[in-house]
């Protein structure tokens, strides 16, 4: 079993910043595989449980904000058993370039308070990021409103584009063939 996280602030006032782009994935996946996500108090968060390529996967976005994310992921993860390697988080991310989706296993937080809890609460860094490229906004000091501000029409168009790559390697991801899915996601087209 797979655990899909998407990492997100709740409430009409985030929904449509950059910080929401791991939510704005899991909400496409839910309307791809036909699954419905619920709130559920026991997992703080909105949460679906569905197949892809015939795997199930469970879907979550951590209604705990940011920076308490880790709470939502390890509550499901831990009762389902599902290990840290079956663990994969959709997460806005600074350091690419707008559009760009890049997949790892491990790594830091690179500032990212919603990792650094998922880490904490996981007792590892050994989990899956399917890292959304929402750009820098070239000072430190801006990024806290940048990320909590909606992004320009094109560079909406650019995260939706990458969201969709992204979803277009999923059935790998639940197959657990993960390199072959990073394969595919980190080679240009020609």
């Amino acid at each position: 079993m797979k655990l899909i996280v998407g990492l997100g602030n709740p409430g009409s006032q985030y929904e449509r910043t950059r910080h929401n782009a791991g939510f704005w994935l899991v909400d496409q996946l839910a309307r791809t595989t036909g699954a419905t996500l619920h709130a559920e108090a026991r997992w703080h968060g909105l949460a679906a449980r569905t197949a892809i390529a015939g795997e199930s996967c469970w879907l979550l976005e951590p209604q705990t904000y940011m920076n308490l994310s880790g709470r939502s992921v390890a509550a499901l993860a831990n009762f389902y058993r599902i290990a840290p390697a079956d663990v994969i988080v959709a997460h806005d991310e600074l350091d690419l370039p707008v559009g760009t989706v890049k997949m790892k296993l491990g790594g830091g937080f690179a500032g990212h308070n919603g990792l650094r809890d998922i880490t904490a609460q996981l007792g590892t860094r050994d989990f899956w990021r399917l890292r959304l490229g929402i750009g820098h906004p070239g000072d430190k000091s801006q990024v806290h409103s940048y990320v909590l501000n909606a992004p320009r029409r094109e560079e909406q168009d650019l995260i939706d584009e990458s969201i969709d790559r992204a979803l277009g390697v999923i059935e790998w991801i639940a197959r657990g063939d993960y390199e072959a899915a990073m394969l595919r996601l980190h080679t240009k087209p020609r």
